[in-house]
């Protein structure tokens, strides 16, 4: 069976076109959910659904009990679902994996079986190259934004354009969190739309108070927004200057490397392409969207030179080893020390 892309998958089963045998992996599990509910709907009759629906943990499966899941004839029904989630747990050269292998090279035709591995999983290319494979990762700001307005839908909530955009670019398009979200505030706004006061007053952070913000500045190196920007985001549920750290690591070594193209001879005209290519073939987890990361990337690397992006990142190391090896200094003057100390070029870049 061919890999396929996640929006031929999700155009695939709105038609109801089923493949016998499907592998997700990917970093954003919830749409991993969201197919499993599309796959049950279209497979399964509502009165027998119960009978027809088997989701096991890989954890402890062996060859016998996966050929009993696999091949148990459909009651009363076409066709039955078998989800098998964590299937990296059936280690290679195992008979359980050595079995799942055979069945999905000749599925019993009465069955549909979805494999699942988590986000921290690598994909397993046994798999990828037999089964209708889908990596489901984070989607773009404006599809992560579609996607929370089809979330809301169902809960009576409608959102206003600043809202979702708000919530996405807080919360940084994750789905889980979007989805907690946009249920608190289908209980807290009723009767209008949700604005994008309402999403500030829910999530605690103001417009441009984001993650993203603070990380854009510092590589644009404007430290007065910088400065202004470490307590306010530091606040927010969840953050930790260590998380701060890494969103600062991962765009200095995206901005190295656009940077390194240039040095070699890239035309500026075709150096976001370029970038986007080295992202495809990375695949590097936690970016809202490669496209966009790929543009900031490009456009980064006309600021810095490699001399200063080196200081900047010895000097990313050190704050994320003191992060976690003191507590002598709090989180946002680590931080803010870090950021303010790339404003200025450095005398080897001068």
């Amino acid at each position: 069976m061919a890999s396929l892309t996640a929006d031929t998958l999700f155009r695939e089963l709105r038609k109801g076109v089923i493949d016998p045998v499907y592998y997700l992996y990917g970093a954003e599990d919830i749409l991993k959910d969201d197919v499993v509910r599309m796959i049950a709907d279209r497979v399964l009759e509502p009165s027998t659904r119960d009978f027809n629906l088997d989701q096991p943990d890989a954890t402890g499966l062996d060859a016998e009990r996966l050929d009993a899941l696999l091949n148990t004839p459909p009651m009363l029904a076409e066709r039955r679902l078998v989800v098998i989630r964590g299937v990296t747990q059936l280690r290679k050269k195992s008979r359980a994996r050595e079995a799942l292998l055979r069945y999905v090279a000749a599925p019993n035709p009465t069955s549909v079986l979805v494999l699942i591995d988590a986000a921290s999983e690598k994909p397993a290319e046994d798999l990828v190259s037999r089964a209708a494979a889908v990596e489901l990762d984070r989607l773009p700001p404006e599809r992560a934004a579609r996607w929370a307005a089809h979330r809301a839908g169902p809960l009576g909530l409608t959102l206003e354009p600043a809202a979702l955009a708000h919530l996405v670019e807080a919360l940084e398009g994750d789905l889980g969190m979007i989805a907690q979200e946009v249920d608190k505030l289908a209980v807290a706004v009723t009767g209008r739309p949700a604005s994008r006061a309402d999403v500030e007053s829910l999530i605690g952070v103001r417009h441009g108070e984001t993650l993203q913000a603070l990380v854009t500045a510092a590589l644009e190196r404007r430290p007065i927004d910088v400065a202004r920007l470490v307590e306010p985001v530091l606040s927010q549920s969840g953050m930790s200057g260590v998380r701060v750290v890494m969103a600062l690591g991962t765009a200095l070594v995206g901005t190295a490397l656009a940077r390194a193209e240039l040095e070699r001879g890239t035309p500026a005209g075709r150096l976001e392409s370029v970038v986007f290519r080295h992202i495809l073939a990375a695949r590097p987890a936690g970016l809202a969207g490669w496209k966009p990361a790929a543009a900031q990337w490009a456009g980064w690397a006309r600021r810095w030179s490699l001399a200063d992006l080196r200081t900047a990142l010895r000097r990313t190391l050190a704050a994320d080893r003191a992060l976690k090896s003191t507590r002598l200094s709090r989180d946002a003057g680590i931080v803010t020390e870090l950021v303010l100390g790339w404003a200025v070029p450095t005398p080897e870049a001068a």
